[in-house]
């Protein structure tokens, strides 16, 4: 039988305490300057070294070569107090929590009152020393506070607050700290490397992460993970099943569906999350640790190592591009909406109907969960929505671009003047309209096409141009090649586009039609197949055109897949243009062909305000029909 971890590498000297600086520097400058008080307190969570730290001391003041910080090792004392050794009669360690009453202190009393048996103090540990009642300290209280010159006094305890103020007022008190997991995982590589146990990579972020921060419970962990090792070996999905965390696969999914609003992909993982037995509470955790990771890696960029401990280069590179497509402000809101869902789940007797309601807020852009408008998060910034009598323009469905002309051109309203006869025509139309229908249209953001059906005026309200691409096909070049155009034939086309939608527009009754249709079942497949194998399409694509991976693999994100049509998103507008005015589109497809034997077309899209194309709805967006 063997012994604990914790128990056969427990430090024998300060120098070997991790973690404790603060603490431990101060006591041998104390030591080696022969300036010790009688009395102590060591307070702290648990695991810390408290205890730990109390027995060296203890070996320090009774070691032959006292004044020193550092036990020697060979006289008796520091052997018999050695980790491993049998104990000194002079050294008594008392569990506080079962001798915590009044007869307790008084024995505690007489045996004080007794010389050291044979080394130079009589050094007395109360463990848990919080839990000694007040009567019980009452009775301590005049041998703390005058103790005789051979007693020293070590409280340890995880709440010092519950130590009555008499006591503490007497002692030298240490606060102990959790120790950072950087220091954590190269104390278990250093006792890994002693024991002849090879660790995979990204186990020791997992053992850190349970152990909270404590030494004894981080190697407890990493002890039960020794000791179901195969053949010498601690790998990472032994060590995700035993601990109980999602594995990095099935959040990467996750992150990547919810980066390209591919709503069938996200609910595929809630499934398998459902089917394979996790803790739908402990995936939303770890979920909320991942999107963490991912807004410091968003934020601080390169510097973003110290804030996240030690993961492996491809998950690192992974990481990065996860958080490019996504973007600060999506990770931050996604974030809010992770730890709001989490607290709600505390107690919930469906956890997996908590779970699927929170992919479904992941899902949906800012403004369809808050009710307010969208501005767009990427540069260059689209023309933001305007407020007319008609109330909110386009803030209940995406828009497309304006040309660059229009951009920075201040809001006009569009004037039935202008218009050619077509669009004065169905302006005039209108006219005959009950008022009661004008209003109704007026009330609330509707799209063009039901706003120009229901009749509200068009002077009111500025409609942007219809998209001139199929949505979902060629996005990204009908944007791009947007011919430049004055004020005035801005207004028209603007006129005359909601005219022409209006006359295929639906019932004022029926609801607005999606600008998107959902991406089947299949194509969700695809599309999770292409980022699950992603780093295969990038080394074919490599083979046949190295622009072309060299423009996709640092800068985009698989998409999804609608009516065809793969979608490549990036986070900028110049890149969308560069890959679709460049050729890239048919190598790309190509090399789909080759790695995975799909068919496919591949257009760019421009990533939306919370990661995906157009923000949420189905498997994507055209460019043009992107917030971005």
């Amino acid at each position: 039988m063997t012994t604990a971890l914790y128990r056969r590498y427990r430090p024998d000297t300060f120098q070997d305490v991790i973690g404790q600086e603060h603490v431990t520097a101060p006591l041998m400058a104390a030591l080696s300057a022969d300036r010790v008080t009688h009395a102590y307190l060591f307070s702290g969570p648990r695991g810390c070294g408290k205890t730990t730290s109390a027995r060296i001391l203890a070996r320090c003041l009774n070691c032959e070569q006292f004044p020193t910080d550092t036990p020697c090792g060979v006289c008796p004392s520091c052997r018999d107090l050695a980790t491993g050794g049998p104990g000194s009669l002079d050294v008594v360690e008392i569990d506080a929590a079962s001798h915590n009453g009044v007869d307790d202190a008084r024995d505690l009393r007489e045996r004080a009152s007794f010389a050291p048996a044979r080394d130079r103090y009589k050094v007395f540990i109360l463990d848990e020393a919080h839990m000694v009642t007040p009567q019980g300290f009452n009775a301590l209280l005049k041998l703390v506070e005058e103790p005789p010159d051979h007693v020293k006094f070590i409280f340890a305890t995880t709440e010092p607050d519950k130590v009555i103020g008499t006591i503490r007022s007497r002692t030298h008190h240490y606060p102990f700290r959790l120790v950072p997991p950087d220091i954590l995982e190269n104390y278990l590589g250093h006792l890994c490397e002693a024991e002849g146990i090879g660790v995979g990579p990204g186990v020791f972020p997992l053992v850190v992460r349970a152990g909270g921060g404590s030494v004894r419970d981080t190697l407890s962990v990493m002890d039960q993970l020794i000791g179901g090792a195969v053949d010498g070996q601690v790998d990472y999905s032994r060590a995700v099943a035993l601990l109980g965390y999602t594995d990095t696969t099935l959040l990467d999914f996750c992150v990547d569906a919810v980066a390209a609003a591919d709503g069938a992909g996200v609910f595929r993982v809630v499934d398998r999350v459902v089917t394979s037995g996790h803790d739908p509470r402990r995936f939303v955790e770890d979920l909320l640790q991942r999107l963490r990771d991912l807004l410091v890696i968003a934020l601080a960029g390169s510097e973003a190592g110290p804030a996240l401990g030690s993961l492996p280069a491809d998950e690192l590179a992974r990481m990065e591009g996860q958080a490019r497509t996504l973007g600060a402000p999506g990770l931050s809101r996604a974030a809010d909406v992770t730890a709001k869902a989490l607290d709600q789940m505390v107690g919930a007797t469906s956890p997996r109907l908590q779970l699927e309601l929170l992919m479904a807020r992941l899902l949906l852009p800012d403004a369809a969960a808050s009710g307010a408008p969208t501005t767009a998060q990427s540069a260059p910034p689209a023309a933001s929505p305007t407020r007319g009598a008609g109330g909110w323009s386009g803030a209940s469905t995406p828009r497309p671009a304006p040309a660059p002309s229009a951009t920075s051109a201040p809001a006009r309203q569009v004037t039935v003047e202008g218009a050619p006869q077509p669009a004065r025509e169905a302006a005039t139309a209108t006219e005959g309209e009950p008022r009661q229908q004008r209003q109704a249209a007026a009330a609330g953001p509707q799209p063009p096409a039901a706003t120009a059906a229901t009749g509200a005026p068009l002077a009111d309200t500025e409609w942007e141009p219809a998209p001139a691409a199929e949505p979902g096909r060629g996005g990204g070049s009908a944007r791009s090649a947007a011919p430049t155009t004055s004020p005035a034939s801005a207004d028209v086309t603007g006129a005359a586009a909601s005219a022409h939608s209006s006359a295929s527009a639906p019932a004022p009754m029926d609801p607005p039609q999606p600008h998107a249709a959902a991406a089947p079942a299949s194509g969700a497949a695809e599309a999770e197949m292409i980022r699950a194998r992603w780093e295969e399409v990038l080394d074919a694509a490599k083979r046949s055109r190295r622009a072309t991976w060299a423009l996709v693999g640092p800068n985009s994100q698989p998409g999804g897949i609608n009516d065809g049509v793969f979608h490549v998103i990036f986070t900028g507008q110049g890149l969308v243009n560069a890959f679709e005015n460049g050729g890239h589109g048919p190598v790309l497809a190509q090399a789909i062909h080759q790695a995975l034997g799909l068919d496919l077309e591949a257009h760019a899209v421009l990533a939306g305000p919370q990661g995906g194309p157009g923000g949420a709805g189905g498997s994507g967006g055209p460019a043009g029909s992107g917030w971005g």
